[in-house]
């Protein structure tokens, strides 16, 4: 989802009781991130598609088996960094860990998933990939462009060292590292429609 960014003279601290306790009555889901309630704005119809086709095949894929996988509505708390988050994809392998034994805000994902936006891909490749590098559990990190096809695949190999995986070609697949599970570029991106950008005339020089 894409966060909208507040001005200084909205800006307002809660803390983290006070944001559930607004969060259960908005309309709107926001996030918090150490006192402040972030708003999110809605997403696009490719954002939208690229989240249903993978939640799909990742929900058939691992029916029965020690997994779950959980879309946007699920909160996810991360302690260390005081920052509530509902991220577009998480797949949490074994039973989830919840915070305060409430069942919509999980602590414990082993994957997630992001689909990008222009706003916010610069922020979901730094400070938010920060964030959740210190949640025990994480181990792999996708980031999915809606604009184009390209996807980047962060997966954790040692303490504090991560590998990345570039896919920009639709007759690959996304192999994930986690779990046995592999979808087509082709699949991922099913219905998604691209707009070619207007490319800007250059003058000679």
């Amino acid at each position: 989802m894409t966060a909208q960014v507040l001005t200084d003279q909205e800006k307002q601290y809660y803390t983290p009781e006070e944001y559930l306790a607004l969060e259960e009555k908005a309309e709107y889901k926001s996030g918090y991130y150490d006192g402040l309630i972030i708003p999110m704005a809605g997403g696009t119809t490719n954002h939208n598609q690229i989240i249903g086709n993978l939640y799909s095949s990742l929900n058939i894929e691992l029916k029965r088996k020690p997994y779950r996988v959980f879309v946007s509505d699920v909160r996810l708390w991360i302690p260390e960094m005081r920052y509530y988050k509902y991220p577009d994809i998480m797949v949490i392998a074994g039973q989830p860990e919840y915070y305060n034994d409430r069942k919509d805000t999980i602590t414990n994902p082993q994957v997630v998933i992001e689909v990008l936006s222009n706003s916010t891909q610069a922020y979901d490749r730094d400070e938010k990939f920060k964030a959740y590098r210190t949640i025990p559990a994480f181990q792999e990190y996708i980031l999915i462009d809606q604009t184009s096809v390209a996807i980047d695949q962060y997966f954790k190999t040692a303490n504090k060292r991560w590998s990345l995986y570039e896919y920009d070609d639709e007759e690959t697949e996304l192999s994930f590292k986690s779990f046995d599970f592999q979808i087509s570029l082709a699949d991922l991106y099913d219905k998604v429609e691209f707009v070619e950008e207007e490319q800007e005339t250059k003058k000679p020089l």
